[in-house]
């Protein structure tokens, strides 16, 4: 593997958890699309139970806590994430019914049929989309939705380097009709799906880490790694704007049958 082509599991966590802690998200997403993936879901409640699971610091966490009102439990395996949401909770004065824990996404400690929604924004290819979906199933109650955001090729056929530069970072990569396939073989109905827009990327992910690179790379000065991972953002941000419309994030959301 080249050194552009370096998937970001082949950083080191702490300077990766780091980079990313200091963007209000920790991929492509907007308040208006999280707010729109939760108009697809009724009946929400008071005592209605919600996982965030790969939650980061909870940026677009705090969105559905204001427009919903049951208790959203926000699940992460970094650390200094989970401080950072708890801290946005609090500043919020939300910490009654929206708390931040340490976790992994495969071995997550709810009871079965214990939640009424699953929201995971651009953080189940940790695990994988199909094993994900499948392992989170039985958390649902009857009823209950998932929803989720995933990198999908829009297209069956696509440039090679952009080919390349995705196997390689996540080799579960599909077009949009087999990940809904998935879905309904999981025991899902599908509910909706739509495409990121280009707004997501670009003003949202993309931009903020201009001034977070160079404050970044002052503080690792010579630091190989350091530079090496900023790097490899900004080559994804390269290939993003050349490549854009062959590829993005979906969001997908089911109902448990």
């Amino acid at each position: 593997m080249s050194e552009q082509n370096k998937s970001i599991h082949d950083f080191d966590f702490k300077l990766i958890c780091e980079y990313f802690s200091s963007l209000e998200r920790q991929g492509p997403g907007s308040p208006e699309v999280t707010i729109k993936a939760l108009s697809f879901i009724d009946n929400l409640t008071d005592e209605s139970k919600i996982a965030d699971i790969g939650c980061g610091t909870g940026g677009q966490t705090m969105v559905l806590a204001d427009h919903t009102s049951g208790h959203i439990t926000g699940i992460d395996l970094f650390a200094d994430f989970i401080e950072i949401f708890n801290a946005n909770s609090r500043q919020r004065i939300l910490q009654a019914r929206v708390e931040g824990v340490v976790g992994s996404m495969d071995r997550l400690a709810f009871q079965n049929e214990e939640l009424d929604l699953i929201w995971s924004e651009g953080a189940i290819y940790n695990i994988g989309f199909e094993r994900g979906i499948n392992e989170w199933h039985r958390f649902l109650k009857p009823g209950g939705y998932i929803a989720v955001s995933e990198a999908s090729w829009f297209t069956e056929k696509r440039p090679v380097e952009i080919d390349r530069f995705w196997k390689d970072a996540y080799p579960e990569i599909d077009i949009i009709s087999n990940k809904v396939g998935q879905m309904e073989k999981a025991g899902y109905i599908p509910i909706a799906t739509f495409v990121l827009p280009e707004n997501c990327w670009i003003e949202h992910f993309y931009a903020p880490q201009v001034s977070a690179q160079e404050k970044f790379l002052k503080k690792y000065a010579g630091n190989k790694t350091a530079e090496e991972l900023v790097e490899n953002q900004r080559h994804e941000a390269e290939l993003y704007y050349q490549y854009k419309e062959f590829y993005g994030y979906v969001f997908y959301l089911g109902k448990k049958v």
